[in-house]
């Protein structure tokens, strides 16, 4: 907040003064309520009784000081009493604020009558009036009105202006970098995002194109329960075809790069500035119906050099998180959504799909588009929607959470045409089938396979259904009739009286206050992962919640991993934070837990490593030492149960340090489930026989789990260790 008289800054007095006179500004030349002004200087039903002859005497010294400042020229300011309050009186055009909006004004003028370049220099111009946050001193002591709420919001929007303007120009390079620091300041500005995944990939840098849509993504779906905007979802499906649009423009005028919203049903299309004029590239819409043939390929002639009509199955599959009771803060989600990603795609591609799309929480898979397509997709679309729902569950176990993700599939057919795509690999396909099949997911409840009429005629041989009582999507799978013929229906129940130990054990375990083990000991594909994302859900939904943190071991993540990842689950360190957030996460736990001054900084100097490598690194046995001495303290502000999944990939350093969280008798309820194969008792003969408070189970053959006979063709045990060993990283 400054006044300016001769190039030299007017002293204004106290904050009041100065946020009087500044919330006269935002309201200049127009008359202000006495009660606005006191509910601006002191809030509602807050301001003291001596609030009136305050603000008057606040009024006299400001007119004294804007008096002195004044030449006497026509337009200097000047703070009048206009009934029932005042009015800053003032020419608009010595005030910064209405300098921008009207560089703004003209700006706008200029781009919309093709002149980008002025337009540019115009918009630049009104940016480098801010030096900073609007009236940034008088925020700083408290001062919060939603008309500085506004400012900054306009000063956003014209920002994305400037940046669309300068992408249209083709100077992705000049903006990259403050592209990338307004996206990391402000990361939910969906328009912003689009226009650093644009730059970014015209830099050549298309990876990191994507990686901002999936942060993006993952903070809308975490934060707000929300999907990305369809303007963004089309962006990145125009990156992931390389599409010829997104080049900048090279010659002629034309508007400024963005995306359409009036392409037909079904198709993706970005616009982009054409070769010469101002006209829009848009999706040529598809050609009339050919003949209908649900067995096979469509021989229908279309309006598309290249293009091919053919009849097709369509699987949407959508994922949602089940947060424990209670618990808001979405810890593990991102490692759940991308390890149900690995699964769908793991799934649709054993059954001999293609997943085309992978928009936030929800996939599109296409059946019957490959060059030697089997005319029996109708049938392995089913299969795969099935399948995913079955695997779900087992396979996302190992990503950690107390709760985990409910799946929702709907499988339709029915025509598309396909256009081959700029890199030659995945089609574009357009077709109305694929725009109606998203929306049914919302009405399909969890862990439900919903068909339409169509795929319910085709496959009723196969396929056991019944009535769902919609009539959008009027069929419910219920599996295969083969399996339902081997007793296979109800997948988790061949493991309740195994999950049922688990609950009992932790149950004892939180009543006595004492360290207990329990090692789950099964071959490749005995359901250790489900049995312990069973043991997970159940303990999450008891009426006191304890709080579970699941992590997998693996081989090649290093030594430090499973401590890293249950210390960065527990502090609640994303696997995007980057290293000083990482660290005071980790900081602000600590000394939650610990009072004491300097064990808190011995622990930190011993964990803030593990969650920073750039950190010099403690000696192995003190770190080991603090990661136990941390999760006990844990355990006693609350109850506390700690999964390890596959502890036998780890190396001896981990799998002593599990073992010392219960070597001994410290009185804290912490229960501690490792799945381990048999091979960890040939490495470790006396595993968990030393303990005092340990537990083994053992789970059956192969043979008995369901998730090993959900469908009548087996995943293969060399897939399925890839996929576990997989973890977090999606497709």
């Amino acid at each position: 907040m400054e006044v300016i008289h001769d190039g030299k800054q007017v002293g204004l007095g106290g904050s009041q003064r100065r946020a009087m006179l500044g919330f006269l500004l935002l309201q200049a030349n127009r008359t202000v309520a006495a009660s606005r002004l006191l509910n601006a200087l002191w809030g509602e039903d807050e301001a003291p009784r001596t609030a009136r002859k305050i603000l008057q005497n606040a009024v006299y010294a400001l007119r004294g000081v804007l008096a002195s400042a004044s030449d006497g020229s026509p337009g200097a300011a000047r703070l009048l009493t206009r009934s029932p309050g005042y009015m800053l009186e003032v020419a608009p055009e010595r005030i910064d604020l209405h300098l921008f909006q009207k560089w703004v004004a003209q700006a706008r003028e200029k781009k919309a009558q093709g002149a980008p370049e002025e337009a540019a220099e115009l918009l630049r111009d009104a940016l480098a009036l801010w030096r900073g946050p609007a009236l940034a001193d008088l925020v700083e002591v408290g001062f919060e009105w939603p008309e500085l709420v506004a400012v900054q919001n306009s000063r956003l929007d014209v920002l994305e202006d400037y940046f669309d303007t300068q992408l249209a120009l083709g100077r992705h390079h000049t903006v990259l970098a403050e592209l990338e620091a307004t996206v990391r300041a402000e990361p939910l500005r969906e328009r912003l995002c689009g226009q650093l995944m644009l730059a970014l990939y015209r830099c050549g840098r298309q990876a990191d194109a994507l990686s901002t849509y999936s942060r993006v993504r993952n903070l809308l779906v975490e934060d707000l329960g929300l999907v990305p905007s369809r303007s963004l979802q089309r962006l990145q499906q125009a990156i992931l075809t390389q599409d010829p649009t997104l080049s900048p423009r090279h010659a002629g005028p034309g508007p400024v790069v963005g995306l359409t919203g009036d392409q037909p049903r079904g198709t993706v299309a970005v616009s982009a500035p054409a070769a010469a004029g101002n006209g829009l590239r848009a999706a040529r819409p598809a050609a009339g119906p050919a003949p209908r043939n649900p067995r096979g390929r469509s021989t229908g002639a279309t309006a598309d050099r290249g293009a091919e009509r053919r009849w097709v199955s369509v699987v949407a599959l959508r994922t949602q998180f089940v947060p424990p009771p209670g618990d808001v803060s979405g810890e593990g989600l991102e490692d759940l959504l991308d390890e149900a990603a690995w699964v769908v795609g793991e799934q649709i591609e054993r059954f001999g799909g293609t997943v085309t799309a992978s928009l936030g929480s929800v996939s599109l898979a296409l059946f019957g588009i490959g060059s030697s397509a089997d005319e029996d997709h109708v049938r392995q679309a089913v299969s795969a929607a099935l399948a995913v729902r079955v695997t779900l569950g087992a396979r996302t176990a190992s990503a950690g959470a107390a709760a985990g993700l409910t799946v929702h599939a709907y499988v339709d057919t029915g025509e598309v045409l396909l256009r081959p795509s700029a890199t030659g690999d995945v089609p574009i396909v357009i077709g109305t089938v694929l725009d109606e099949s998203q929306p049914m997911l919302f009405d399909v409840p969890a862990g439900e396979v919903r068909v339409s009429d169509a795929v319910r005629r085709v496959t009723e041989d196969t396929v056991a259904y019944r009535p769902s009582g919609s009539t959008a999507a009027p069929w419910q799978a219920i599996g295969t009739r083969q399996v339902l013929a081997r007793g296979g229906g109800v997948p988790a129940a061949d493991q309740s009286s195994e999950a049922d130990v688990l609950c009992a054990l932790a149950q004892r375990t939180r009543h006595r206050s004492v360290p207990h083990l329990v090692t789950v000991v099964g071959d490749a594909g005995a359901g250790k992962s489900r049995l312990l994302g069973e043991f997970a859900r159940r303990m999450a939904a008891q009426p006191a919640p304890v709080r579970v943190l699941t992590t997998a071991a693996d081989a090649d993540a290093g030594p430090p991993h499973v401590q890293a990842r249950l210390l960065s689950l527990y502090c609640g360190v994303r696997p995007g934070d980057d290293a000083p957030a990482a660290r005071a996460a980790v900081t602000r736990r600590t000394e939650t837990l610990v009072r004491s001054g300097r064990s808190a900084r011995w622990l930190l100097s011993r964990l803030l490593p593990l969650v920073d490598p750039a950190l010099a690194p403690a000696p192995a046995d003190e770190v080991m030492a603090a990661w136990r001495e941390f999760f006990h303290r844990a355990a006693g502000s609350e109850p506390l149960v700690l999964c390890v999944d596959d502890l036998h990939r780890a190396g001896d350093a981990v799998i002593d340090a599990v073992a010392g969280l219960v070597g001994d008798t410290a009185p804290v309820p912490l229960f501690v489930v490792a799945t381990v194969r048999p091979e960890l008792l040939l490495r470790r003969p006396a595993w968990s026989g030393g303990l005092g408070h340990a537990t083994t189970v053992t789970l059956g053959s192969p043979e008995r789990i369901a998730t090993e006979r959900s469908m009548s063709l087996p995943l293969p045990a060399a897939r399925a260790e890839h996929v576990q060993r997989a973890g977090g990283r999606g497709r």
